[in-house]
């Protein structure tokens, strides 16, 4: 075994320029940081412009959204959002849509949770033909159900409730759910659960007192894109509430932009508009951080 010495050619220059000064070579790779660096700004304004759009003129009145669309209101019209949530019914529409989409995420993380954890920590004959088909839930998009699942939910007499959309909601959410936490509990140590059944807990115990507690990141995160995504549904409503008085958010933006839009409303239509967006935000700016955490919680234990 021969060891070769650093030659000249070897070793790192460093350049000079006019005034005798050196030079650090200019590291590779700073032109496509910059190139990144301007598409994130560019898909900002993209997705803030419209925004704050919205807000002005959800805060303006019909005329003023036509003739002068750019500019701050002449008065701040905070009247708009009372007629919005009293005349349009986007209270009532909100309220059913906190009920849904909360019982949807708390059942979808206790399911997928328990489910996710059994196949990441058992081995048992058919664990991986079970985890596959709940992956494979994710390769059919939701329409593709929609009359079946009608009749299954009428059959139930689950109808135009509340319960039967967060049954549909939770197993609709199920494939990803268990494919993200199902990759999260095979990064925990196995050393605790051991230790809790040493000192006498059963298994139920270690998950709900050891394992449960550990992956709060990752239960954060997923319930974080669960919410998002049952606030943001409308197909499924659309197909199993058919009751004016059980519609969600989304049916009701749908039903108040036909109604506002006939009767030249577009101040309440805005209105509406941003009072939906209201959790949506709130959810991203509280919880930016979590999602972070969860994402990156399962590669870096």
């Amino acid at each position: 075994m021969t060891l070769r010495l650093p030659t000249r050619s070897d070793t790192p220059t460093l350049t000079t320029d006019h005034s005798g000064q050196s030079k650090r070579p200019r590291p590779i790779g700073g032109g496509l940081t910059i190139a990144s660096h301007g598409f994130l700004v560019i898909w900002a304004v993209m997705v803030t412009v419209p925004l704050l759009w919205s807000v002005l003129s959800a805060l303006k009145s019909d005329p003023e959204i036509f003739t002068s669309p750019w500019t701050l209101p002449a008065r701040w019209r905070f009247e708009n959002f009372v007629r919005a949530w009293d005349q349009a019914n986007i209270g009532s529409y909100f309220v059913n849509s906190v009920i849904v989409v909360l019982g949807g995420v708390a059942l979808t993380l206790l399911l997928s949770s328990m489910v996710a954890y059994v196949l990441a920590r058992f081995s048992f004959p058919g664990n991986r033909v079970v985890y596959y088909i709940f992956v494979g839930g994710m390769l059919f998009p939701v329409f593709l159900a929609l009359v079946p699942l009608f009749f299954v939910v009428k059959n139930l007499g689950l109808l135009n409730t509340y319960q039967g959309l967060i049954l549909v909601y939770a197993t609709q959410s199920m494939s990803f759910s268990i494919f993200f936490l199902c990759a999260f509990f095979r990064t925990q140590p196995s050393t605790l659960v051991e230790a809790a059944l040493l000192d006498g807990c059963s298994h139920w115990g270690a998950f709900f007192r050891v394992m449960l507690p550990l992956a709060k990141p990752g239960l954060i995160s997923i319930g974080i894109f669960n919410f998002l995504g049952m606030w943001n549904e409308y197909l499924l409503p659309l197909v199993l509430t058919t009751d004016p008085n059980k519609f969600v958010i989304a049916q009701g933006l749908a039903n108040l932009s036909v109604n506002r839009g006939y009767r030249s409303d577009f101040s309440g239509l805005f209105a509406g508009l941003v009072i939906s967006m209201v959790p949506v935000l709130l959810v991203y700016v509280i919880f930016q951080r979590r999602i972070t955490e969860g994402m990156t919680a399962g590669a870096l234990r």
